[in-house]
């Protein structure tokens, strides 16, 4: 285990935050372009994950395990988002048979 977060330490920060700003704009760009819901729902969670992995990052660099913990945190909380946007997709799909975003308008009233 020592060795692994060694392994973690002799690679720079750099690295991490160039990666990460990488998959947060990845995941940026999906939610502005696309309208498919399903595809909303992954470049969020792309997003979501890149801050949890920069997170990790700096928690193993500054060796402090409080980031950790706050992954842990960030991840119940993406896993509720998780659950009630498929339950609007259901409700979406099974009332136009399509899960555009455009369409979730109709789901008022």
């Amino acid at each position: 285990m020592n060795n692994v977060v060694q392994g973690l330490q002799l690679m720079p920060i750099s690295y991490y935050i160039s990666f990460c700003s990488i998959l947060f704009v990845i995941g940026m760009i999906g939610v502005l372009i696309k309208r498919n819901a399903l595809v909303i729902f992954m470049s969020i969670e792309l997003m979501l994950n890149s801050i949890n992995l920069l997170l990790a990052a700096f928690s193993v660099y500054h060796n402090d395990p409080a980031g950790q913990i706050l992954v842990i945190f960030i991840m119940v909380v993406a896993a509720a988002e998780v659950a009630v946007g498929l339950s609007i997709l259901v409700v979406t799909y099974r009332k136009n048979n399509s899960i555009d975003v455009n369409l979730l308008n109709q789901l008022k009233g």
